[in-house]
């Protein structure tokens, strides 16, 4: 039987106890939330930024461009890479990251230094997030981990909701160099705190690296992101490739890595083992995450754009508003999760997806007129309709691999995310940009033919959230995913008997 299609050994646990277990999850999720705070919080430092380097708002808008242009890149290659190192340092590597780039950042002369910044704090971030996962499903047993994923997605989703607001703040009180200032003792200290108590899951898998796939991941997922960035933004004359040739090359690489992972799968160790994707409740998942990801980022932009240029509210106020709903998808997280380990993803999904679509279509309907209070309320409807969607979705779809392919699924759902994220807001802009122009042409104001251009945003949005309700209603709840014991029973069986793995020494 060729080497691919043997199961690979399970990795060697150490045995812990509840508590040492929690303390692992709670470093990671800390450290996850500082990282995950720091990519919204720029938001409201744009104006600013443009005035003391002398830029252009093009040019201001890649140092959030590059840090998800970066995080696509990354994210494919972190799969092979947590399998080849110990958790405390993948756990290292992205925290050093993360204090280079924030200390670089607040001490930057110019504009390209802070680019640079930026760009090497997304190294570390797109480590962590896999390594988190990762590790929550390697040391929680199945029947607890909706709690321990609910409670993670309290601070995943809180995190990118405070950023605005807490940028907002720190820009009243002094410099915009305050928004990485604030944030380097914070993360040095769970990097020191972290690096002291972490103790390694699993024993690191020695394998080559196919250096083919690894530029073909960078440039197949970089260009598609960059690409489908770039369709609407209205600036695709001053790009040096036209956004849509961009997106055609992005997606052509990505194909030929594609190919190349399943070739390596018949022969070697592919960096990115797509075999996770046999797995129809991973496929399903993974379908209805990318959809409820487009229409929730598709949401997340047309908001800012709607409140502050059609009902003239300030980024600060807009920041504030926009907070409740990322409260409320955080605070359900724990419930939801807690509900996911009793009922099963099945009915969670199905009326959260509905209650997304529902919240959407009535986005739709917001005019000149329409209160700041009432999108505060469907916004909020909004966050709680898919906090019933993310946590079982996440939970359940890795939940079915076995654990040799956690750090690939992780890896899989981490970069299809991304380029969801990219997608869904390219789609939602280009309809606006085109619908407002049209009633511009008819004759309409500026305010009046960006409202309707926002409207017609928001119904792509509900189509795509019911597109996710259909999706929904194909999960399934998953069967229990084979333990490593039982070969060792099935010879047991047979009269032999065979040695158990020790536990890894912390």
């Amino acid at each position: 039987m060729p080497a691919s299609h043997v199961t690979p050994a399970p990795q060697a646990t150490p045995t812990l106890s509840p508590a040492h277990v929690t303390a692992v999850l709670r470093i990671l999720v800390l450290s996850t939330f500082v990282v995950l705070l720091n990519e919204t919080i720029m938001v409201n430092a744009i104006p600013r930024l443009m005035r003391e380097f002398e830029v252009t708002a093009a040019a201001a808008g890649w140092l959030s461009t590059a840090f998800m242009l970066t995080m696509a890149v990354v994210i494919p290659v972190t799969g092979w890479f947590l399998q080849r190192v110990t958790t405390r340092t993948a756990f290292s590597l992205a925290m050093a990251l993360f204090l280079a780039g924030t200390a670089l950042a607040a001490a930057a002369p110019a504009f390209p230094v802070l680019l640079a910044a930026r760009v090497i704090q997304a190294g570390g971030t797109a480590v962590m997030m896999p390594l988190l996962m990762t590790t929550l499903m390697t040391l929680v047993p199945p029947q607890e981990r909706g709690r321990v994923m609910g409670n993670i997605t309290l601070v995943i989703s809180v995190a990118p909701a405070l950023g605005p607001a807490v940028s907002g703040v720190l820009l009243q009180l002094g410099t915009w160099r305050l928004l990485f200032l604030a944030v380097l003792p914070i993360a040095g200290a769970m990097a020191v705190f972290g690096r002291r108590k972490l103790v390694n899951i699993g024993e690191p898998q020695a394998g080559p690296i196919d250096w083919v796939s690894v530029p073909l991941a960078a440039a197949g997922f970089g260009s598609l992101v960059y690409g489908l960035s770039g369709l609407g933004a209205g600036d695709a004359a001053q790009a040096p490739m036209p956004p849509v040739a961009m997106t055609l090359a992005g997606a052509a690489l990505v194909g030929l890595f594609v190919w190349r992972q399943l070739a390596l799968q018949r022969s070697s160790t592919p960096l990115l083992d797509l075999r996770a994707l046999a797995s129809r409740h991973f496929s399903v998942a993974l379908a209805l995450m990318c959809l409820s990801f487009m229409a929730l980022m598709g949401a997340f932009i047309l908001l800012p754009i709607y409140l502050q240029e059609v009902r003239g509210l300030t980024s600060l106020q807009t920041g504030l508003l926009l907070i409740p709903g990322g409260l409320t998808m955080g605070l359900l997280g724990p419930q939801v999760g807690k509900l996911y380990d009793r009922f099963g993803a099945p009915r969670l999904v199905v009326p959260g997806a509905a209650l997304t679509a529902l919240c959407l279509a009535l986005f739709a309907f917001a005019g000149e007129q329409t209160s700041p209070w009432l999108v505060l309320a469907l916004h909020v409807a909004l966050s709680a309709g898919m906090a019933f969607v993310f946590t079982p979705v996440f939970t359940s779809g890795l939940s079915v691999l076995p654990p040799h392919l956690y750090p690939h699924g992780s890896a899989i759902l981490g970069s299809l995310q991304q380029v969801a994220a990219a997608a869904g807001t390219a789609l939602v802009i280009s309809v606006m940009s085109g619908h407002a122009a049209t009633a511009a042409a008819e004759g309409a104001g500026a305010t009046g033919a960006l409202a309707t251009g926002v409207r017609w945003g928001f119904g792509i949005g509900a189509v795509l959230g019911a597109l996710a309700v259909l999706v929904a209603l194909l999960v399934r709840t998953p069967p229990t995913p084979q333990q490593p014991a039982e070969p060792e029973a099935q010879e047991e069986e047979d009269g032999t008997t065979t040695n158990k793995t020790a536990p890894t020494p912390s």
